[in-house]
């Protein structure tokens, strides 16, 4: 008679499945931080699975549709290179100082020029003499 091996085929089928998940997840992470569009196909490409298993799976199909909205509107950047509105906050705030400092300094600058310019002007103009 015959062992029983229905059990280990099961599992080495959930084990293959969750493995193609995961491909297909790590696929998602790759191209979404080197900026790539986000596409069934792209992703499918990306992790060697089927396209027709990215649409069956309904959290992979959840995840795809999330990171390809944006794609629509405008180009995608890396993540690397994508800024939170902390970041952003802190960043203008910071270029709003420096203005602030370099129209400062600008001001002074005048000042200190139109004071020379005076001063040579003073120095340069030479006593009219009576003839």
């Amino acid at each position: 008679m015959r062992a029983d091996n229905t059990a280990a085929l099961a599992a080495a089928t959930q084990r293959r499945a969750e493995s193609t998940r995961q491909r297909a997840r790590d696929a998602l992470q790759n191209l979404d931080h080197a900026g790539t569009p986000i596409t069934y196909a792209s992703v499918a490409h990306a992790a060697g699975i089927s396209r027709a298993l990215l649409y069956r799976d309904p959290q992979l199909r959840e995840q795809i549709n999330r990171l390809r909205a944006p794609a629509t509107r405008s180009p995608r950047q890396p993540t690397a290179q994508r800024m939170s509105q902390a970041s952003r906050d802190e960043l203008l705030t910071t270029l709003r100082q420096e203005v602030q400092a370099l129209r400062a300094e600008n001001h002074a600058l005048r000042l200190q020029l139109a004071t020379r310019i005076g001063e040579n002007r003073a120095a340069n103009r030479a006593p009219v003499s009576d003839m």
